[in-house]
């Protein structure tokens, strides 16, 4: 089989095949019929975490279903959909997701397998927001997992590193649909950030700040409020000594705004702006490499501080850096696992031998604030620091054994981490 790889190209999948299902029951045949399987989903992991030597399975051409419970504000989706295609569904029938990461683009099941999140100091990551999940287990067999039938095993499960079965359905908490305004502001300086950084994450329901590590800004912020009013919001014209922006912009400088979704204030559905990118276009396709790292929200002005001390390094491969928040949540192997977090993002250019040794100096700084890397991102964090940088780790892979003890599901990142965790 022709080598494939993932999104951004810096991958290459090792698996004898890709199947993709077109039925739930074919989703159990595959499983049943070989040893080492794992889910594929949008291909946007910048990590080893999807690689197998065994089979790849995609779920994007099963059949689409959003199937809402009203009365239990609730709505069964296919793994296989993207959010955006969710949020659109939703959105048509007057319902509406709490928050959505930044790109609409990826898969349901593969962002919450990974504990992806989008931005606010009240929200979540995606994951939180399951209630249900159906997941072929080892041998086809289709189980329903809930907190009350198995609290260790769902909660392993929402953000199960793909090793704990194919989910082919999940179960997501909904709410009414909302309207949000989005307004960009320009050259926030780091100065203000370091004396109000916590008033400044918190301002809006939604806060991103975009740095390119060339000078003593954020370059944008980009602020997102929920409104039930459709007339258009008054931003004042300075804010926190940066200037609100008259123009639609992208987060990249330089990059073509069309791919970003409404600003300047204007109110819109909520699934056309808490998302930074339309689903209609790719922001980008693959010219990319991406990291992130999550640490306690308390020490984010003192990490910037020490980031900014290798800024020339940074800045030398940097496209783009963004800072969010992100709220505490009890799921084992999210990277704000029982603490409110902020994320520093960075997407660089697509030149891995020159990112490496700056990735190393990244975390040599982050590592005094236990940081956490996002599990679908590149890093250079051995096994052994991981296993000591999430404190349920081993509680993740004994559940795991449990589940699958002939390893149908593991690929070779989850076994290192299984050898140093023991």
């Amino acid at each position: 089989m022709k080598r494939e790889l993932n999104w951004a190209g810096n991958v290459h999948y090792e698996a004898s095949s890709i199947h993709y299902a077109h039925s739930l029951e074919e989703v159990r045949e595959i499983v049943n019929s070989h040893p080492h399987v794992r889910a594929l989903g949008s291909r946007h992991s910048f990590s080893a975490l999807a690689n197998t030597r065994g089979v790849l399975v995609s779920l994007r051409d099963v059949p689409h279903r959003v199937q809402i419970n009203p009365e239990d504000r609730t709505a069964t989706v296919s793994a296989g959909m993207t959010y955006g295609e969710v949020a659109r569904d939703l959105n048509r029938d007057g319902w509406a997701l709490h928050n959505m990461a930044s790109l609409p683009h990826i898969t349901v099941a593969g962002a919450c397998a990974t504990a992806t999140h989008g931005s606010g100091t009240q929200n979540q990551c995606l994951s939180a927001s399951i209630r249900a999940m159906e997941v072929v287990s080892p041998g086809g067999a289709l189980i329903f997992l809930t907190p009350d039938s198995d609290d260790e095993r769902f909660t392993a499960t929402q953000a199960g590193l793909g090793g704990m079965g194919i989910v082919t359905s999940l179960t997501l908490e909904i709410e009414p649909s909302y309207l949000i305004a989005q307004q960009v502001y320009l050259e926030l300086p780091f100065d203000q950030f370091f004396r109000e950084g916590d008033d400044i994450l918190a301002s809006a329901y939604s806060v991103s700040l975009f740095s390119d590590f060339r000078h003593a800004t954020f370059n944008q912020v980009w602020r997102k409020a929920r409104t039930t009013n459709e007339e258009p919001i008054e931003w004042p014209e300075w804010w926190f000594g940066a200037r609100r922006c008259e123009v639609d912009v992208h987060p990249v400088p330089g990059a073509s705004a069309a791919a970003a979704t409404p600003q300047r204030g204007e109110p819109g559905p909520w699934h056309e702006r808490l998302s930074h990118f339309r689903l209609s276009h790719v922001p980008s396709h693959g010219q990319e490499l991406q990291s992130e790292y999550l640490i306690d929200r308390t020490h984010a002005a003192a990490a910037l501080r020490s980031l900014l001390e290798i800024s020339e390094d940074i800045s030398s491969v940097l496209l783009v850096s963004e800072v969010r928040a992100v709220a505490r949540d009890a799921i084992w192997m999210s990277p704000a696992y029982e603490r409110d977090a902020v994320a520093f993002h960075f997407t660089w250019r697509p030149e891995p031998e020159l990112v490496a040794p700056v990735l190393s100096k990244i975390e040599q700084r982050l590592r005094d604030f236990d940081a956490r890397p996002h599990w679908g991102k590149i890093h250079r964090f051995s096994s052994a620091q991981l296993v000591r940088a999430y404190p349920r780790l081993e509680s993740f892979q004994a559940e795991r054994r449990r589940f699958d003890p002939s390893g149908v599901f593991s690929n070779q990142f989850l076994d290192d981490l299984e050898a140093d965790a023991t």
